[in-house]
């Protein structure tokens, strides 16, 4: 039944020209020609595709029949596969391309990640062929096309391990292979028209006209497609060095995306170093943000410094310092994002960043700028919240790093910055064992230095040596910084003797007392006669009855477990251990202030 109908239209419409076709005919030949497809009849409709008669009704209504040629071709073991994909080759070449255009994208809408890897495979080479046939005025369509086939690729798992890029287990691989393909007419042909205008203009012969108009678009179009792979899937991967994976697909796609930047004039150097070179005006219809997107020169920045793409073009005139300076706006972004992947890679970047540049090199002034503030602020996040151990591990490992590269007024500053703004104990605790640190170093024969003793030092201990909230201060909250403080009280007077007094240490002793040593006291006492009496409290209870205690704790909107009355008696005893080992050391720091120890 079909087959007839589908004769009848083509029998009818061969004595009509290609303008005299009624919508009625169009409807007749997709629908009976879309079911003599999924009946089986392929054999037949392709000799109704390829008999010379027909060609011009080919060419107007013909991709009408993509649709079921492309469930068939999907399919390898269809037994009319053959049939169909010579069908589709003639439609390929004889349909227009506008129309082919628009029935192939709407092919590529898949949600199955195995059905979009497969139709991407199947219909990149022939979307390209079509593209190509629209001369100067595929630009447009060309954008399109990428931003459609780019949308399926994002709905592709990436993988993580060695093995998985290795097997390719989510065909990610396989498509970024296929992209590449895709994609290299159109780079061959910017290239070219890029250095003939360059040979143009070397012999004063340069025109502006429609062609570098064109030529601009299809630029740009590149340009934003290869911005966007830098976001995805380039920025989610984890990439795989040579020794762990020799042949890494995903490696090959990062260095096809940067050899493409180069090959449609956009200079590596001028990207990467982009937030402090100042860019030449570019025409385009794009804005600055929009056509260099902050995350994707964050994703190329991570892949020339961390992953050493594309260094070798690099000119070593541009100074280690240099390099951090440009690459803080990147690392502030992406530390500052709560997604593992993009935490990892600011970590790693700013880690690669440093190691290039000598310690104690980085002067203060470079504090003046913003990012070099920010950075330690999203650092503190990443060691004080994020859920992954090994990130807050290296978070704390790169913190130090950082603070090594500055010079010694760089470190005083920087030091007292963070004891104004980091509010959490732990951070606190260990800027202050930083400072002891750099005390002990100035103290050293032949290393003194005006921030670290004397009256520059003053002002800084006055910030350590303080208990935050006087005798009401929460001590179990406040450990770290109380411990770290009294330990750096007890080195000073160790250290530094009375007769010496490099610190000012022992002129500044009847401050610290009214500022840490006696609300500290105070506040120890009162806390441990608080949990003293909680203590006799729970002993009583237990000896009352023994059941588990109805006191539970929340974290969000979970409840975890409820606390037994062993578990908040341990933990009394454990808090009143704490409170005894704060008084050990301030008895000892009082035995070593003595002034008749001293004498």
């Amino acid at each position: 039944m079909a087959l007839e109908q589908l004769s009848d239209v083509v029998q009818r419409c061969q004595a009509l020209p290609d303008d005299g076709y009624t919508t009625e005919d169009h409807n007749v030949f997709t629908i009976a020609g879309r079911t003599c497809i999924e009946e089986g009849n392929s054999a037949q409709v392709l000799s109704i595709v390829l008999d010379e008669q027909n060609q011009e009704i080919v060419r107007c209504m013909g991709w009408n029949l993509l649709p079921p040629l492309i469930q068939v071709l999907l399919k390898k073991d269809d037994g009319n596969r053959p049939q169909c994909l010579a069908i589709f080759n003639h439609l390929l070449e004889t349909c227009r391309p506008k129309e082919l255009l628009i029935g192939l994208l709407e092919l590529l809408e898949q949600d199955d990640p195995d059905t979009i890897a497969k139709s991407l495979h199947l219909l990149l080479n022939p979307l390209q062929k079509v593209l190509l046939c629209l001369g100067d005025r595929k630009a447009s369509s060309l954008g399109m096309t990428l931003s459609s086939v780019l949308d399926q690729v994002a709905k592709l798992p990436i993988p993580h391990t060695k093995e998985q890029e290795e097997d390719d287990v989510f065909s990610l691989c396989r498509c970024c292979t296929d992209l590449t393909a895709f994609v290299r007419p159109f780079v061959l042909e910017v290239r070219q028209k890029l250095m003939n205008d360059e040979l143009s203009e070397s012999t004063n012969k340069m025109t502006i006209g429609q062609d570098t108009n064109k030529e601009d678009e299809l630029r740009t179009e590149l340009l934003k497609f290869c911005m966007k792979t830098l976001s995805y899937p380039l920025m989610e991967a984890q990439l795989k060095d040579p020794d762990t994976l020799p042949v890494s697909p995903l490696r090959s796609f990062a260095s096809d995306i940067m050899n493409t930047l180069s090959a449609i004039g956009e200079p590596l150097t001028s990207l990467v170093y982009q937030p402090l070179l100042k860019r030449k005006q570019v025409l385009g219809f794009l804005e600055e943000e929009v056509r260099y997107p902050k995350e994707s020169l964050a994703s190329l920045n991570h892949l020339v410094f961390v992953h050493h793409l594309a260094a070798d073009t690099f000119p070593c005139v541009f100074s280690p310092v240099f390099s951090l300076r440009c690459n803080m706006e990147h690392i502030c972004l992406l530390l500052s994002r709560t997604e593992e992947t993009r935490i990892q890679k600011g970590l790693e970047l700013y880690e690669k960043s440093l190691v290039r540049v000598e310690d104690r090199s980085l002067s203060a002034d470079l504090l003046d700028i913003k990012t070099f503030l920010t950075v330690p602020q999203n650092l503190v996040n990443v060691m004080t919240i994020c859920s992954r151990h090994d990130l807050r591990t290296k978070g704390l490992k790169v913190f130090q790093l950082s603070i090594d590269k500055f010079d010694t007024e760089a470190k005083y500053k920087f030091f007292q910055y963070m004891l104004k703004t980091s509010k959490h104990s732990g951070v606190e605790g260990y800027i202050i064992k930083n400072i002891k640190t750099q005390i002990d170093f100035a103290l050293q024969p032949g290393n003194s230095n005006p921030w670290f003793q004397g009256t520059h030092l003053l002002p800084l201990l006055r910030k350590v040596l303080i208990l935050p909230d006087g005798p009401e201060t929460d001590l179990l909250q406040y450990l770290d910084r109380i411990m770290e403080s009294l330990n750096l009280l007890r080195y000073l007077v160790i250290r530094d003797k009375v007769t010496e007094n490099q610190t000012g240490i022992w002129t500044e002793l009847y401050k610290i007392e009214d500022t840490l040593m006696k609300p500290l006291r105070v506040g120890v006492n009162m806390s441990r006669a608080h949990y003293e009496r909680e203590l006799h409290t729970m002993d009583t209870k237990k000896s009352r009855a023994k059941e588990e205690s109805k006191f539970s704790v929340s974290v969000g909107d979970e409840k975890l477990p409820k606390v037994t009355s062993e578990s908040q008696i341990q933990a009394l005893h454990s808090a009143l251990h704490t409170f005894d080992m704060i008084e050990s050391v301030l008895v000892r720091i009082e035995e070593l202030t003595d002034p008749r120890e001293n004498l």
